[in-house]
């Protein structure tokens, strides 16, 4: 074990606990921390106590260190490991199938981890390919990229496609849906990306009507792919009641358009709800069963998408993401 891969497992165990991003940051940017710095000068640091002298190393993270390089299993790391996760669904044969994940994010945008982690730690649930869709800019709070930044984020995209292959790295955004229906990104810019998630993060709470017509326009972008987590809810932490819309007519829209039904996997989320989802089946939608992961070890919540899913009927070939990476490029070839 590896002083920085000792620190980057705790803060994957901590993230499948649900613990506070901070606590989970505070391994992840010490990890950062001693990437940086040769062996030597790490051992040099811990033999003489000074680790916590560097910025992003506190008594915690030290002590992982130096248990590390006395050749023991860091006393923290088996802290953590004993205390029980909260229990995911197995997922029945849908989670197996999953090939890949269409709602991720990294630090670019309000993720915790750098998109490397995110599409190593994707690889080793055994997916092909991961989308990776930061923020949209108008989501400030969120650090969404400006035209910019995503132009950046394309060209790291493509160097880490190269290592990681033959795991790729799609490109793509979480844009938000504007009060009228509009995708708060540059037009041209979207068509330069491989995958679109369009969601609702703003005045949730806007009349039925007006709702209804806000995300009519959004699904009939023939650049949008995936329509996201679609009421908005909060089942945990901070509790978020549903926007209301008219579901059916919304979901028709998603059919004709060929636009996929997300069926968000966060624990707090979990949206739609069953009785949404269950319409969304009977009307002939398809389906992308997405974890929305923040940080590494929240991939793995696409377990409770597929409870779920199959709970209200959902047949693995509804499911977007059980395909191939090229047979999704495909599948969302842009509308005329």
């Amino acid at each position: 074990m590896e002083p920085a891969r000792a620190l980057r497992d705790i803060a994957y165990e901590l993230e499948k606990r649900g613990e506070p991003t901070y606590r989970v940051r505070a391994f992840r940017n010490a990890a950062s921390v001693v990437d940086k710095l040769t062996p030597e000068r790490l051992a040099e640091l811990a033999r003489t106590h000074r680790l916590t002298a560097l910025k992003g190393i506190g008594a915690a993270t030290a002590s992982v260190i130096e248990d590390v390089l006395a050749g023991n299993v860091p006393e923290y790391l088996r802290k953590v490991e004993a205390e029980e996760a909260p229990e995911l669904p197995d997922g029945g044969a849908l989670l197996p199938a999953l090939r890949g994940d269409c709602h991720t994010h990294s630090d670019w945008s309000d993720g915790g981890s750098p998109i490397a982690e995110m599409a190593e730690a994707a690889r080793a649930l055994g997916h092909e390919w991961m989308v990776l869709t930061d923020h949209s800019p108008r989501l400030t709070v969120a650090n969404g990229l400006s035209a910019e930044r995503l132009n950046q984020q394309l060209v790291v995209v493509a160097e880490l496609n190269e290592e990681l292959a033959p795991f790729r790295i799609l490109t793509g955004i979480e844009v938000d849906i504007l009060l009228d229906g509009a995708l708060d990104q540059d037009e041209d810019l979207l068509w330069e990306l491989d995958f679109v998630v369009a969601s609702v993060h703003s005045e949730l709470r806007m009349p039925r009507k007006e709702m209804t017509a806000r995300m009519l326009a959004a699904v009939a972008n023939p650049r949008v792919n995936v329509l996201g987590h679609c009421t908005g809810r909060r089942v945990a932490g901070r509790h978020r009641p549903e926007s209301e819309f008219d579901a059916e007519k919304v979901f028709e829209a998603c059919r004709e358009n060929g636009v996929a039904v997300e069926i968000n996997s966060r624990v707090d989320r979990l949206d739609p709800p069953k009785r949404l989802l269950k319409q969304a089946v009977e009307l002939g939608c398809e389906f992308a069963i997405d974890s929305d992961a923040h940080a590494p070890g929240q991939l793995a919540w696409k377990a409770h998408g597929c409870a779920r899913a199959l709970d209200c009927g959902v047949e693995i070939d509804q499911v977007i993401n059980t395909r191939t990476a090229d047979d999704l490029l495909a599948w969302r070839q842009p509308r005329a």
